[in-house]
Formats: structure tokens, sequence, C-alpha cells
């Protein structure tokens, strides 16, 4: 029951932070809102099917796949918006890593997934994590955004770990199932923060 209600706020933060992109992507037609959207909207869908299927479903290879869009889209966002320099190789980066990720995991193919699925949400995470602290023009409460992507990259590397049979340091199919749901709320909270917050 508490897996649920923190599923719910975490949902709820998601449907939000939908509305502010589609808002301001509105406004100015920044792209980079958009690639903040499809990330927040994959977030959103997780979270119901998560509360309507249970934790059971993160072993389909299908919700690994899609569920990889969420650090991809966040990532894709902030290398529009504060790092024009390397944006469209970065755009490259993440189209390959999406396929090769949606490949090994549909196909089966269990040793490419455990080079991809770390590889692609890895450099993702880093981008979420390191990007806000070295985003130069961002508002003083950007650094949240950071946060949320620590917190998204422990919890999604540990479950990469677990859909590939292994265990990352003491992070234990038991413990990650015990802490992935406030985590995800913490991680949507902190997004909330970073991108919402103007100074």
């Amino acid at each position: 029951m508490l897996d649920k209600i923190f599923l719910l706020l975490t949902g709820l933060l998601a449907a939000y932070l939908c509305w502010y992109f589609w808002r301001r992507y509105n406004l100015n037609k920044a792209l980079h809102n958009l690639y903040y959207l499809m990330g927040f909207a994959v977030l959103l869908v997780s979270g119901l099917l998560l509360i309507f299927l249970g934790l059971g479903i993160l072993s389909s290879p299908y919700v690994l796949t899609v569920a990889s869009l969420i650090p991809l889209g966040i990532s894709m966002g902030i290398a529009e918006e504060y790092f024009p320099s390397w944006k469209k190789a970065f755009k490259w980066f993440a189209a390959i890593g999406f396929l090769a990720i949606a490949v090994t995991s549909i196909g089966g193919m269990d040793a490419l997934k455990k080079i991809a699925v770390p590889l692609f949400h890895g450099v993702a995470g880093l981008v979420i994590f390191l990007g806000p602290f070295l985003a130069k023009g961002a508002p003083k409460g950007f650094f949240w955004v950071g946060v949320g992507g620590l917190l998204i990259g422990l919890g999604g590397i540990a479950l990469a770990f677990i859909a590939m049979g292994a265990q990352l340091l003491f992070f234990s199919p038991a413990f990650v199932m015990l802490i992935l749901t406030p985590l995800l709320f913490l991680m949507a909270g902190a997004f909330t923060i970073g991108f919402t917050r103007k100074g």
C-alpha cells in the first residue's frame, strides 16, 4: 500500500511537470522542453503501470526499453538547453543507446545488454547529475535537478544490475524493491524543485 502511495505522489509530480513543460513549449517552441516532456511523460506512464500491474513488470524487456526514455529524454533536454556545442552528438548517442537497449533487451542478447544498459543509462545519468552544476546561465535552484539525477542514476543502475541477474554493491533485489518507490518520489520532487525554481 505504501508503494502505491509513493507511486501516486510521483505520478502527480510527473503530471505537473508534463503540464509545466508543455506550457513552456507553447510559449517559446524551444525543443528542450519537448525532451523534458518526453522524459516525464514516460515517468508518469511507468508510475501508473507500476500502480496497476505491480513491481513485477520491471523485469519485462519492453518496460526496461521504454523506461530508458526517462533518463535519455531529460539528459537530451539538458544538453539541448545548456550545452549547445555537443547537443547534436549527444542526440546521436541517445538514439543509438535507445536502439541498443531495445534490441539487446527484447532480442534476449544478455551479454550485449550487460554492456548497453549500464553504458547508456550511466552516461545519461551523469549528464543529468553533473550538467546542472556545470550549466552556465542556469537558475541557482537548478542544482536540484542534479540531485534528482543522482537518485535516478543510483536507482536505475541498481535496477539494471538486478535485471541482468547481478547485484550492485549492497543493492540486493529485496533492498532495491524496498527503496524504489520512495526513491522515485524523492527524485521527482528534486526534479520539480530544480526545473521550476527561477532563482
